[in-house]
């Protein structure tokens, strides 16, 4: 069974768009194929403050992983990609290289310790939202819709 879930990516070590390339190139080995992608946004960082702007940007891959399969994928592309966790005292945020969020998966609720959906700061996060409602206005303009507010 095929599956669709909404990625947000961001990245604001080395080159920051050319870490997003990256990201999405292995996506496409990995999960699934890309049904469609948002433009890149700069954003400062949310949660912790850092003289490095972020880059970001949203895909929705088809896939027929699991959510937590996705999750383990998408973790490992990180890892791959040369993430680290080294956080900041009393922050749970870090300047990072990439970092690949799940924010829908179909319409599934889940609230696991190691994974909640939808993701729970879609709407706080301006960054996400918008190029997550950049994908959901072409989605329209092509007759489809995946019911984003």
């Amino acid at each position: 069974m095929t599956h669709r879930a909404f990625l947000a990516l961001g990245s604001n070590l080395g080159d920051g768009r050319q870490n997003l390339q990256k990201a999405i190139e292995r996506i496409v080995d990995c999960v699934g194929n890309i049904i469609e992608k948002s433009s890149v946004v700069e954003s400062e960082p949310w949660g912790f403050e850092s003289e490095n702007k972020f880059v970001n940007s949203v895909v929705l891959v088809e896939t027929k992983l699991t959510p937590i399969e996705l999750l383990d994928i998408t973790q490992s592309i990180e890892r791959e990609l040369g993430r680290t966790n080294k956080r900041k005292p009393n922050s749970p945020y870090e300047d990072r290289i990439i970092d690949i969020d799940i924010l829908f998966y179909d319409n599934y609720e889940i609230k696991t310790e190691r994974l909640t959906l939808p993701h729970p700061h879609i709407y706080a996060r301006e960054f996400v939202y918008l190029p997550l409602k950049e994908i959901e206005d072409k989605l329209k303009q092509r007759g489809a819709s995946f019911g984003i507010k």
